[in-house]
């Protein structure tokens, strides 16, 4: 919903004919081989969206949509009757197990990840196995390359082996950076982040196995929540991750990057994103109308 930004972030226009950023996420997939877009979004979002966004793509884009719903929940739960918002990443994730098929990379619609992000999970899904268990991925960015001029944000920082397989990831909230490059945070923080740590930002690689565990931990999750009910409690992705590391069900490799992530986490962040986006186009990274067909 935007609640920093102030508004529905996911049609910003950023680029020079009025792309939104989720736009310039599906053309680099698309470039990377990515064969299919499934868009996860609110029911009663699905006019505006089909308007505004899925109608510029090349007509042979292949586009599927899930609709994150509530009640969308295993056999024998209900939500409760004060539950007015969606169930978190995890369960964003499981409402696409229909319409998903092998592989895939899970991504946030107000981010930009850059080309070789893709690149690098695409190569990793399609060659990569991991004996007796699933392999998943994800991008690994400079802690100093996320973090935005106008105020803080939370990072999850990658603790990984001596292969770069991950074994943790730890959430830091409110982490600002100073002029001085020095990190600082509103919370308490035992250990806290270098600018040169790896974090995760929210830009996966997954094998369909994620289904069927998030399913089991979902109905785990949710009976806990009816022994102590909380309607804001969310169900989040990192989480699952976790479970499947520890349980030994999933490797998961940190795929690092030194590319620049852009976010809208505040409005004054889009005039930032705007104007790095004018210069990849006037590069000639991306052409302008972003999906003008060729001559």
């Amino acid at each position: 919903m935007g609640s920093r930004y102030g508004g529905l972030k996911q049609l910003d226009p950023v680029g020079p004919s009025g792309e939104t950023l989720l736009e310039y996420s599906v053309y680099d997939a698309l470039k990377a081989g990515f064969g299919k877009i499934v868009f996860v979004i609110r029911r009663d979002f699905e006019t505006e969206f089909r308007q505004q966004i899925s109608s510029k793509f090349f007509p042979e884009v292949q586009i599927e949509y899930a609709f994150q719903e509530i009640d969308d929940l295993p056999a024998g739960f209900q939500p409760s009757l004060g539950r007015k918002k969606p169930w978190g990443t995890a369960h964003a994730v499981y409402t696409a197990r229909n319409v998903v098929n092998g592989s895939f990379a899970v991504i946030n619609a107000d981010d930009f990840y850059g080309r070789s992000a893709y690149d690098k999970l695409a190569g990793f899904l399609v060659k990569n196995e991991v004996k007796n268990k699933a392999a998943w991925c994800l991008i690994g960015y400079t802690l100093k390359n996320t973090l935005s001029r106008h105020g803080p944000v939370s990072r999850a920082v990658c603790k990984v082996d001596k292969e770069g397989y991950l074994l943790q990831l730890k959430e830091h909230p409110n982490i600002e950076c100073s002029s001085s490059e020095q990190i600082s945070s509103t919370e308490k923080l035992d250990l806290p982040p270098h600018l040169e740590d790896r974090v995760s930002m929210n830009c996966f690689g997954f094998t369909s196995d994620i289904f069927s565990l998030i399913g089991v931990e979902f109905q785990k999750f949710l009976s806990l929540n009816e022994i102590d009910p909380d309607d804001k409690a969310e169900f989040y992705l990192p989480s699952i991750m976790q479970e499947a590391i520890g349980s030994g069900i999933a490797a998961l490799k940190v795929l690092a990057t030194d590319e620049k992530w852009y976010g809208l986490t505040y409005k004054k962040d889009s005039d930032a994103l705007s104007r790095q986006i004018n210069q990849m186009v006037k590069s000639g990274q991306y052409p302008s109308p972003l999906w003008a067909l060729p001559d």
